[in-house]
């Protein structure tokens, strides 16, 4: 079992409910195995700036329940630059910090994998409400995120009804479609638009006509930030003209942005966040490092982040020509299931919502 002094937590990037929940138990862990616990505020910033404060197990009491991150979140441009990096390398030295554990999604990884190489042992819990890390079947922030969505909509159906009008309810999500496409099919939107499948417009407008003629008086239509026009704009203002325009009926557009980032997180968000928590702990007193927690198949795991971030950039189509020359037939054919799999859930799942809306 490797040995630790102290080990400090940050959280960093998009705040996610569930964060607190990570917090408190990555600090009781390493309290129960007899280790110091440093709390690093905003994020990287925090650890280049000398910015943190002390965790025990009374300071994390009372936290499980409240959303964003009582450490604060920063994205730290400095960090990305090696002298930023030699900074945060040295205030861990002046702290006796042993070891990192850092919460948060891929970017956030990318500084874990930097701390990693330059001898401070790091893990990442995969922290994003838009459950956006291709590497883990869910990211704590996710469940708390759509409820939120849902919570806002069923809202905004009263006052369509009332109306008898059309609303065009922009979600976060960026790449990711997952929070419009499962938080649409819940709520029962008549059309979702995602990134990841073509959005056919026409059709769209056809089901529109279809349901006020046959007596329906609200619509709903959810949409990821991530769709644009063709021009490159916001898909969603532009749709909800185009629907006025060409059914007649009345449409407002409505855009949740960052209010779906807050509040308690759910019990699923409190639970895997726990989960993850202590088993990244777990893995730093194995001796593990340069890794990050992940769910597959409703199981607590951990994947290389190099390997982890790779799948990510093939999932989104981003990798570059170099970007696979560091791994195996084998290891490229994981990564390849993975990314099909992912894709062929959202397809499924987009079928279904065709299928039922009406």
């Amino acid at each position: 079992m490797a040995k630790f002094d102290t080990i400090g937590v940050l959280t960093s990037g998009g705040d996610a409910p569930g964060m607190n929940a990570a917090v408190r138990a990555i600090a009781r862990r390493a309290i129960q195995n007899g280790i110091k616990v440093k709390g690093i505020l905003g994020g990287y910033s925090g650890l280049v700036n000398d910015n943190m404060i002390d965790l025990n197990a009374r300071s994390v009491s009372n936290i499980v329940h409240r959303g964003g991150t009582i450490l604060y979140t920063d994205r730290c441009l400095e960090f990305k630059e090696e002298e930023g990096m030699q900074k945060a390398i040295a205030t861990c030295r002046r702290h006796n910090i042993d070891a990192i554990v850092a919460i948060g999604g891929d970017g956030t990884f990318r500084g874990a994998t930097d701390l990693s190489i330059r001898g401070i042992p790091t893990i990442g819990v995969t922290g994003s409400i838009d459950n956006d890390v291709t590497a883990t079947d869910y990211t704590v922030g996710f469940d708390t995120s759509m409820n939120t969505v849902i919570e806002c909509v069923d809202r905004l159906r009263d006052t369509c009804q009332s109306h008898a009008r059309c609303d065009v309810v922009e979600v976060m999500g960026r790449d990711c479609g997952e929070i419009a496409l499962k938080a649409g099919i819940a709520s029962g939107a008549i059309a979702i638009a995602i990134p990841e499948i073509p959005f056919d417009e026409d059709a769209a407008i056809e089901r529109i006509n279809a349901a006020r003629a046959s007596g329906k008086r609200s619509m709903l239509v959810i949409l990821s930030e991530g769709v644009f026009s063709t021009d490159g704009k916001p898909y969603g203002e532009v749709l909800c003209d185009v629907i006025q325009e060409k059914t007649g009926i009345e449409t407002k557009f409505a855009r949740l942005a960052h209010v779906i980032r807050g509040g308690s997180p759910t019990l699923r968000d409190r639970l895997t966040a726990t989960e993850m928590g202590t088993y990244a702990v777990d893995l730093l007193l194995e001796g593990k490092s340069d890794v990050i927690v992940a769910e597959v198949d409703g199981k607590i795991v951990n994947y290389d982040i190099t390997f982890a971030l790779t799948m990510d950039k093939m999932y989104k189509n981003k990798l570059k020509p170099d970007s696979l020359d560091a791994f195996s037939a084998e290891q490229i054919a994981q990564m390849k299931k993975v990314c099909d799999f992912r894709a062929s859930e959202i397809r499924r799942l987009y079928d279904i919502h065709l299928g039922l809306c009406q």
